[in-house]
């Protein structure tokens, strides 16, 4: 492999992908300057366009739809699929053609996510659907093809980082990494989004940094984008006279973001077009939330624009019939979206979780609740110290495509800082913001740079602990599951690429036949030693994950269905994802339990 030339940052984002760049220079002390690669797409059938965000929409054509060439890019004359710009334009006038959400559906551990399952609403047999890990391969391939066209060196032979939410678990890390290696990439670096961002941040302010930060600050990192609302808190700490930065929490994975918001908009307008005798099927109230998601971006980046027309496609028999028209104002989204998604609240309001269905259609576990607001009312009052102290956020750092509304940003600043004069604390400091919709892209390139030594770390480490679930034996009662305890295999912080070992008597090992191995995770519990162990917990207290069903095969001289004593150890891989090995020591034997979803558990 030839040497690195480039630092590359890629924001795959839900809604939007980017990719920024660095030259690798050997002088440590060079300033080295992040750029923005401007990515070529289809716009409209046979033009292409260079723009700086290649909207994540995958458009796959009825075979007789186009010309030939019609999707050509300058480095594939034969494409057949659409990614970017026309792809999204396609997901309001076909959207059960359109893959739209993808990266909500890698990360949905109730989906199959190697099985064609998107485009998710799409009825029609004769479409060909595809996976949210080849969908993820299909964006990671453009943007590769995009880089080599630019700068004549291949991507894959850059050190490339890839951002992921704080939320992502294990699984949906390693299936991001599997993406990325379909399209070539193998040897990449995961980073955090809101970490991203306020590398961004760094970057941006240079030394000036350490005048707006003073140890004590705690930053929150607020990120709402298409498809997901994060939330993480840094601390500003000091070591050897240095100011540091360290990942203090972060949120659970919230499906809540600009998707939601577009829904909210097109009900609206649903009923409008309702009241005035104009009724939508299904196919048309997809294409209407497609084209309410258009209409609210225009809206909100243009202060002038004060209405966008939006056309909903006619699906009657009629030849001559008329398409459906609706009209999106500014007032309407700045009322539905600031009241409805960002509403005033007291700190100890919690998320409401409405009455479920007996029966619902399998979906993206979107949050019940559509109050960003109160949802970060629990993130913070499940947040506390060493000594139970309740952590209070001092600066807020913005980011995500949602929060480039300045009314927004406003809302949430008035909220936060209710909830701070009730406790007697000053106001919140709002640390300037670059380019919301690039920032995640550049902070990657800059962490790129610090890895390097040519930058700022933050100290972070896994967002979570992480248990294993062990039974204890009891005699069978009918109706009874033997109780389980959980022991911490992994602690909150732990390192990528280190490993630990369980202290504590060894453990039965089921080994010759099937068996469950359940697995916790906690963002709260950050105290949890490694070998910590929890005989009771509640739901806020730890998570359970998949669970791994395996058999573990038996060697040769063994008998099979057995139960071997073993001994704990985990370790940290560099992309975070944990393996669990189960030590014989007495024969030098492993097996390994990985949260891995490539089908060799």
């Amino acid at each position: 492999m030839s040497e690195a030339k480039y630092i590359v940052g890629i924001d795959l984002g839900t809604s939007n992908c980017a990719l920024s760049f660095s030259v690798i220079t050997g002088d440590t002390n060079a300033t080295q300057t992040i750029e923005e690669l401007e990515l070529p797409q289809v716009t409209a059938p046979g033009t292409i366009e260079s723009r700086p965000l290649l909207p994540s929409f995958l458009y796959l054509p009825n075979e007789h739809e186009l010309a030939d060439g019609a999707l050509a890019l300058p480095w594939d004359d034969e494409a057949t699929v659409a990614v970017g710009s026309y792809a999204r334009s396609q997901s309001a006038k076909v959207p059960d053609r359109t893959v739209t959400s993808s990266k909500s559906w890698l990360c949905h551990d109730g989906a199959d996510r190697r099985g064609p399952i998107l485009p998710w609403a799409a009825r029609n047999p004769d479409i060909e659907k595809v996976s949210p890990i080849e969908t993820a391969t299909q964006f990671l391939l453009h943007l590769s093809a995009a880089f080599a066209d630019a700068t004549g060196v291949p991507l894959h032979e850059q050190q490339v980082v890839v951002t992921v939410p704080a939320s992502f678990d294990p699984a949906a890390r390693d299936l991001t990494v599997e993406a990325a290696e379909y399209a070539g990439l193998g040897g990449l670096s995961l980073l955090e989004e809101p970490q991203a961002a306020l590398y961004s941040w760094l970057d941006q302010q240079g030394n000036d940094w350490r005048k707006q930060l003073t140890v004590g600050d705690v930053v929150l990192v607020c990120d709402i984008g298409g498809g997901t609302t994060d939330f993480s808190l840094i601390a500003i700490t000091e070591s050897g006279g240095s100011l540091e930065l360290e990942r203090l929490a972060v949120g659970e994975h919230i499906l809540l973001g600009g998707d939601n918001m577009d829904f909210a908009l097109a009900f609206a307008l649903r009923k409008e077009l309702e009241s005035q005798g104009s009724k939508l099927d299904r196919w048309q109230l997809t294409s209407l939330v497609q084209g309410a998601r258009a209409a609210k971006e225009a809206l909100l980046a243009d202060p002038t624009l004060n209405t966008v027309p939006i056309v909903v496609p006619n699906r009657g028999s009629k030849l001559f019939q008329k398409n459906i028209k609706a009209e999106l104002s500014r007032q309407q989204v700045l009322d539905i979206v600031t009241d409805g998604f960002f509403p005033e609240c007291g700190a100890n309001d919690m998320p409401r979780q409405a009455r479920r269905t007996g029966l619902t259609q399998m979906g993206l576990p979107y949050a019940q609740d559509a109050a960003v607001t109160r949802h970060l009312a629990q993130f913070l009052a499940r947040q506390s110290n060493d000594t139970g102290d309740l952590i209070r956020p001092t600066a807020v750092l913005f980011n995500g495509g949602v929060l480039q509304s300045a009314e927004l940003r406003t809302r949430l600043v008035d909220v936060l800082n209710g909830w701070l004069s009730e406790e007697q604390l000053p106001p919140i400091k709002v640390l300037p913001g670059a380019k919301l919709d690039t920032a995640v892209a550049r902070g990657a390139t800059y962490y790129g740079q610090a890895k390097s030594g040519r930058g700022v770390r933050i100290r972070g480490g896994t967002a979570r602990s992480y248990y294993v679930g062990v039974e204890e034996p009891m005699p069978a009662v009918p109706g009874f599951e033997p109780p389980i305890y959980a022991i911490c295999v992994a602690p909150f912080g732990m390192e990528e690429g280190s490993d630990a070992h369980v202290e504590g008597e060894p453990l039965g090992l089921v080994i010759g036949e099937p068996a469950s191995f359940r697995f916790f995770s906690s963002t709260v519990r950050r105290g949890d030693a490694v070998g910590t162990i929890l005989q009771d917990w509640s739901d806020d207290d730890l998570t359970e994950l998949p669970a791994i069903e395996t058999q573990l095969s038996a060697g040769s001289g063994d008998d099979q269905n057995q139960l071997v004593e073993v001994v704990l150890q985990s370790s940290v891989t560099t992309t975070g994802t944990l393996a669990l090995y189960c030590v014989d020591r007495s024969q030098n034997r492993r097996w390994k339990l990985e949260f891995d979803v490539r089908g060799h558990n």
